[in-house]
């Protein structure tokens, strides 16, 4: 039976691909163009293609009034890209059974694929009963004892609760409220299900408005998106992959269960090659569809040219980002095997318990305040900006609280004095600001640094790699290597002049090839040339949110005591950002741990000051191993300078401020205006009073 393209694509399970259809009634434009914009423009009647793929090209968009389509709204197009973050609205019509939600709703391994749905009737199984309106995280679908499941889990007193649900489960199951923020992408990839319209609320705007924006001026209100589907094909005579909007006008009729489907060429992602087992590599291919980008080798990877694959497998990256105080930051993936070699820089530490968390045996960890502490405790020590620190370990103290003594954790340290050392306690939960002193000079590897020292890291390239035609670490003036992930490779190399093999990643490269029968010239593979590979942000935060689910964040810090109030003026701010963002991780712009530029430069200079001004004591009975002293001359230029920056840290954080918060709400942004103003009041009437917050 034939039905619009669009009508077909709409009610395609993904799960059934790939499907044969013939064109029924075509669509031509009149002349000679087959092709626009990319996409395929021109279909005969009768003619045959294979739908190997679809995903969402654009949204179509409609102003929303109660849930219905505003009869004065005009139809705008959104791309994907389009600058805002949006809430999704409940679906309020039911699923009538858990089959339904796995053929319409996507489910993937992340928590932005983990729907969540409620039903309202109790749902009794073997071990558990499912309370009515308890909400079911579906968390995947998976093969249980020969039928087909999906694993979920609901949350009891903070404790998650498994179970399965087999797809012949039926009743009615509503969507539960999603209280995250997505951008229009991820809501295309992930919030859209099949067949049905999904409704957006505006939660923030990203830019200005201006005449160029589809939607109306200062508009806060919903959105009913329709998904226009990219559908990519293969046609009977052709090597290359179509693209058809599947808003053509054509008719189509499915016609897969009487055609031989392997009389059309079989693409082939990456991915697929991938998933293909080790005794099949090496194998010849032909690339259908080409990467885009002029970084060797994917400028080498054009459609039409035939690679050598020799083998899949995992190996090591060092992600690494761009120290800088502005945005946006460079990206990149760095192998193990670079060649370049490199040299400490000094490291910022924002708390007491991130300098615990930097602790390591090797090396004492040496570091200067650049922010002033007043302890409320006589037994801790109060911090001034200048003072230094040898940090040495965790351990308890007894302090008096509210009357009686109470054990807590504190980060014991030895002050450097002007000609001794005096052993101090700071409190774990003390927010503050340390810079570190590197007295090491010497240049590592980096596979030495993965092995000898914690990540993150701070290092700047001093020998770049020569055996690379251009080394984009050598420009960047400083590196902060984040974390080692594990990658899928595979190993390439051209089949007409195999002097070089490359490895390309397997989930960052959208190629598609197809297998040719010919045999290998060379089983061996070349000279392998690995290469550092530069990441734009979205990736960057693939690789930190989705590939990543087994790293977990250290725990948190101590918490202040209640009665402690708080004397630096930018502490209820960052508390009240943490308790009002909601925004997922990839968009929100973290200004809390930064140093402002001019301050980072007077810090980086005083840090060189302090370092030809230490005086090299020799004592062997209790001084060995130690740092250096400093002189008092050189601690109170340090006292000064570092004052002088803060001071104009404070004047450029307004400038900076305009900048930095493109993601964050305006709400928000009020929000903390009114709790910095507030705080400030209180800051001088607390002046007046003797008590000055440095």
């Amino acid at each position: 039976m034939a039905s619009t393209l669009e009508k077909f694509i709409h009610s395609l399970d993904p799960r059934a691909l790939p499907r044969v259809l013939e064109i029924q009634s075509g669509i031509y434009f009149q002349g000679s163009i087959y092709e626009m914009f990319g996409n395929e423009c021109c279909l005969s009647t009768g003619e045959v293609i294979k739908v190997i793929g679809f995903k969402i090209n654009k949204l179509i968009a409609s102003i929303c009034e109660n849930n219905e389509v505003s009869r004065f709204s005009a139809k705008v197009e959104l791309p994907l890209n389009f600058p805002g973050l949006y809430k999704v609205v409940a679906d309020k019509t039911p699923y009538t059974s858990i089959e339904e939600i796995t053929r319409k709703v996507p489910i993937g391994p992340t928590r932005i694929g983990h729907p969540c749905f409620y039903s309202p009737e109790d749902i009794k199984l073997e071990n558990l009963t499912v309370q009515h309106g308890e909400h079911i995280t579906f968390n995947s679908v998976e093969e249980v004892n020969g039928i087909i499941a999906v694993n979920c889990g609901v949350v009891r007193n903070k404790q998650t609760h498994s179970f399965t649900l087999p797809l012949s489960q039926e009743g009615k199951f509503y969507e539960c409220e999603d209280d995250q923020i997505y951008t229009l992408k991820e809501i295309a990839e992930w919030k859209i299900p099949k067949c049905r319209n999904r409704v957006v609320k505006l939660s923030n705007t990203l830019h200005t408005w201006d005449s160029s924006n589809p939607l109306p001026e200062n508009f806060g209100g919903c959105l009913i998106l329709s998904p226009v589907y990219e559908v990519q094909a293969v046609m009977k005579f052709r090597k290359d992959i179509v693209h058809i909007l599947s808003d053509l006008d054509v008719e189509v009729k499915d016609i897969t269960d009487c055609y031989d489907i392997s009389s059309f060429l079989q693409p082939l992602c990456l991915e697929d090659v991938f998933e293909r087992t080790s005794k099949e590599f090496p194998m010849v291919a032909e690339i259908m569809e080409g990467p885009s980008g002029s970084q060797k080798p994917y400028k080498l990877l054009h459609t039409g040219k035939e690679i050598t694959i020799y083998k899949k497998y995992q190996a090591t990256r060092v992600l690494a980002s761009e120290i800088r105080s502005d945005s946006p930051k460079r990206h990149f993936l760095i192998p193990l095997s670079y060649k370049g070699k490199f040299k400490r820089r000094p490291r910022e530490f924002p708390t007491a318990y991130d300098l615990e968390i930097a602790r390591s045996e090797k090396e004492q960890l040496h570091v200067v305040a650049t922010k002033a502490f007043d302890s409320p405790h006589k037994e801790l020590f109060s911090v001034s900006v200048g003072d230094q620190f040898l940090v040495e370990q965790c351990q308890t103290s007894e302090v008096l609280y509210e009357g009686r003594k109470k054990v807590i954790d504190v980060l014991a340290c030895e002050q450097i004095l002007s000609d001794t050392y005096k052993k101090v306690f700071l409190p774990m939960y003390m927010e503050g600001g340390f810079v570190e002193v590197v007295h090491d000079k010497k240049q590592y590897q980096l596979s030495e640094i993965c092995k000898e020292f914690r990540l993150p890291f701070n290092v700047k390239v001093s020998v770049r790699d020569l055996s690379a035609e251009e080394d984009v670490l050598a420009a960047v003036p400083g590196l902060q290597f984040e974390e080692e992930i594990t990658d899928s490779y595979l190993l390439i190399s051209s089949t007409s002049s195999p002097s070089e093999s490359w490895e390309i990643p397997v989930y960052r490269l959208n190629m598609l090839v197809h297998l040719l029968s010919k045999d290998v010239q060379t089983v061996v593979p070349p000279a392998t040339k690995t290469t550092v590979e530069e990441i734009s942000e979205e990736q960057y935060y693939m690789v930190r949110r989705y590939e990543n689910q087994t790293l977990h964040p250290p725990p948190r810090p101590p918490k202040k005591p209640r009665t402690l109030v708080p004397k630096s003026v930018s502490a209820e701010p960052k508390q009240g950002v943490s308790d009002v963002l909601q925004a997922p991780k990839i968009f929100c712009v973290d200004t809390t741990k930064k140093l402002c530029s001019n301050q980072a430069a007077e810090v980086l200079e005083i840090q060189v000051s302090c370092q030809k001004s230490l005086m090299h004591r020799e004592n062997k009975k209790d001084m060995a191993g130690k740092a250096t002293l400093v002189e008092t001359s050189v601690i109170k230029d340090y006292t000064d300078l570092t004052k002088k920056a803060l001071g104009k840290c404070d004047a450029e954080k307004e400038e900076e401020e305009e900048h930095d918060y493109d993601y964050v709400d305006e709400n928000i942004i009020e929000n903390i205006r009114k709790i910095f103003q507030d705080t400030t009041i209180r800051n001088k009437h607390a002046v007046s009073e003797g008590r000055r917050d440095i």
